[in-house]
């Protein structure tokens, strides 16, 4: 293994980086140009030197045109002499430079100078290596320099003109990586899985002896921001092993050839430091399936894909070098990437549940200072359907409003406040309302949270409001008391209900509707159409699949949808869909026509404090009025509560058991991706 130590190993790999801004060495450039010109304008601009002959030099002196001379003795057969000339009648600042040759040692033009008593003096003549240095050494600077900016900027373009197919993998040092799997939390099958891989490296008999051998890859998948690379992190600070690190978009280049030849130096440098291991970070940028006919087999990527099939399993052996990689594209990568002896596992990191984002705020919660009323607990049940990376962030907002109101410490109205600035976006309490719209914005709400807390078939109602937050004008939402990864038809009918209760509260009490019930029309239309097409949840239909679709399975996002059936289906469908929201609305309209004096109570309360609880609402709904508030707030927030989302339409941003992202309604809860 190689001896040098890890943090030089690593700023060898990243490269030397520039100690000089440009503008630095363009000015160090200008001062170094000005005394070589200098030099030079006053060597050649001045007039033209006169060159006499010894003869016509003593016609000059007798005329009295010389003035002091220099005499400068050479080694040699000769001596030259210079200095300055004046005609008669010429000013001595007009005075001509002039030079001469002669034999000897100068001795006669000595006692001519003496004669006609002109001044005259004696110089050390310039030696060679003076010259040289006077004449070549600023020309040398700057080519110097010039060849410097050039290869300076050639790094940064390239990392060195000559280093285009070398490898861009980081060495990763311990030093520099403090993460470890104590700092991974909600992903403990994963953790399990590649705690396998430092295992093994740390003591390979352990799975030889029985004749077993290690994964040569693994691939992690999941949605993003559940973890991939952090899981990588804590594998590279648990590994007493080399850590190569490198993004899938770092081989490819516009040069073709490029990327094989980093791939191939990449494994290079990994054998020699074997065992180790390497890290690629999105792995589709390189790894996609290769098709005939688009690009060919002269594609810069497909040749860099080529050349990374055969380093992970060709004819050579790579004892010692274990691949790990990330994507959350797994359905684009390259089914020669993905079959045993390449990448012998996959790992799923999928979104955590309950238990899981309550131990990944703990971990996260370590960095902060909470105070003794903050339950995690609350938090991890009110935040279904977030990421690692999602509940990091709300940590850290949390952290910044406690610091804007000059808290010691951060407290549940911080939390929460946080979690609804996470999902929803901030209050906008800027945004002044005039009394018909605030009382339309109650009346929606009001009809959204009724339904939510008299259907047993959805989740309780923890929270409403009518403060405006991001897009919305107002929010009801739920917190649900588990992790769904079901749903049954009941409750699809419920969250279509709850869904139109705003909508149907707005015809009830105002004799009209609004625009406000767009979100929550086009949630309760989507949720009708999955359960006739996709859940077989039509009587009909029956159980049939109608319709295929293309989409991205851990981007949620769908692609395309095929019709793949008749006109007279597709006429079946839509009735299909029309009676059960019309069945929904004629079954929310009946409720809230039975709880009329609910609704206007809770619509009262929305007006006078803003927001409610849903502890507030059953002291509402049992008392007639909130008890638990000694005065109205009038626009202030109740310590626990923080608004929702907002729009009179729906709360949350839910996704649907197909992928796709749609405002959800009044605190309904996502559907699961497996439903």
């Amino acid at each position: 293994m190689d001896q040098t130590p890890k943090k030089q190993r690593n700023k060898q790999s990243e490269g030397p980086e520039p100690k000089f801004s440009a503008r630095q060495i363009a000015i160090f450039l200008a001062l170094l140009m000005v005394p070589s010109l200098l030099y030079y304008g006053n060597k050649y601009s001045q007039s033209s030197v006169k060159e006499f002959q010894y003869s016509e030099f003593k016609t000059a002196v007798r005329e009295g045109w010389i003035g002091q001379t220099v005499i400068s003795s050479t080694d040699s057969a000769y001596s030259v002499a210079s200095g300055d000339m004046t005609a008669r009648g010429m000013e001595a600042t007009n005075a001509q430079q002039f030079y001469l040759v002669v034999g000897g040692e100068g001795e006669d033009l000595r006692k001519l100078l003496e004669e006609y008593n002109i001044p005259f003096g004696y110089k050390k003549p310039s030696t060679l290596l003076w010259m040289v240095l006077v004449n070549v050494l600023p020309i040398l600077l700057i080519i110097g320099i010039l060849y410097f900016l050039f290869m300076r900027q050639v790094r940064v373009a390239g990392k060195g003109a000559m280093n285009f197919g070398k490898s861009r993998a980081k060495l990763l040092s311990r030093e520099r990586n403090k993460v470890t799997f104590m700092d991974v939390a909600g992903a403990e099958e994963a953790k399990d899985e590649l705690n396998e891989i430092v295992e093994f490296l740390k003591d390979p008999k352990k799975f030889q002896r029985l004749g077993g051998r290690i994964p040569k890859g693994v691939l992690m998948v999941g949605s993003p921001g559940t973890g991939k690379t952090l899981l990588a992190k804590a594998i590279a600070g648990e590994a007493d092993v080399p850590f190569f690190s490198i993004s899938g978009s770092d081989f490819v280049e516009m040069f073709v050839g490029v990327g094989a030849s980093r791939v191939r130096d990449m494994f290079e440098q990994a054998k020699k430091h074997a065992p180790c291991l390497i890290f690629i970070d999105e792995i589709d940028a390189v790894g996609r399936s290769r098709f005939s006919g688009i690009g060919g087999g002269h594609d810069e990527r497909e040749q860099t894909l080529n050349a990374l099939l055969v380093e992970m399993d060709g004819f050579e052996v790579n004892e010692g070098v274990i691949i790990i990689a990330a994507t959350n594209r797994p359905d684009v990568l390259d089914r020669a990437l993905l079959r045993p002896g390449r990448f012998d596992r996959q790992v799923v990191i999928d979104l955590p549940d309950v238990r899981g984002r309550e131990a990944i705020l703990k971990v996260h919660a370590r960095k902060v200072k909470l105070s003794r009323n903050v339950k995690l607990s609350v938090i991890a049940k009110g935040t279904p359907g977030f990421s690692g990376a999602e509940l990091a962030n709300l940590i850290n907002e949390a952290a910044l409003l406690a610091a804007r109101a000059n808290k010691k410490s951060i407290d549940q109205h911080d939390m929460e406040e946080a979690r609804d600035k996470v999902a929803f976006g901030r209050e906008r309490r800027s945004r002044q309302l005039d009394v018909k719209d605030k009382r339309a914005t109650a009346i929606h709400e009001s009809g959204h949270a009724i339904l939510q807390h008299l259907l047993e078939e959805v989740d309780p109602i923890h929270k409403v409001t009518i403060i405006p937050r991001g897009m919305y004008m107002g929010a009801s939402f739920s917190l649900p008391e588990k992790d769904r990864y079901n749903l049954w038809q009941k409750e699809m009918q419920g969250l279509i209900t709850v869904a139109l209760g705003g909508r149907v509260a707005e015809r009830i009490f105002l004799n009209d509707i609004s625009t406000g019930a767009k979100a929550d029309i086009l949630q309760a239309t989507h949720y009708a159409h999955s359960m006739v097409c996709e859940y077989g949840m039509s009587d009909k239909l029956g159980p049939v699949a109608l319709g295929e679709k293309e989409e991205h399975l851990f981007l949620a996002r769908e692609v395309t949808r095929s019709q793949a059936y008749s006109e007279e289906t597709a006429r079946a469908i839509d009735e299909e869909v029309h009676r059960i929201i019309s069945e929904c609305n004629e079954r929310a309209h009946q409720i809230l026509t039975e709880h009329r004096k609910e609704v206007e109570l809770l619509t009262e309360a929305l007006l006078e404090y803003e927001t409610l609880s849903g502890e507030e609402l059953q002291e509402l709904f049992d008392h007639g009025k909130v008890i638990s508030r000694k005065s109205p707030l009038s626009g202030d927030k109740d310590p626990e509560a923080t608004g929702g989302d907002q729009g009179t339409e729906t709360e949350a941003n839910a996704k649907d058991a197909e992928g796709d992202t749609f405002p959800a309604g009044p605190g309904i809860s996502n559907l699961p991706a497996n439903a």
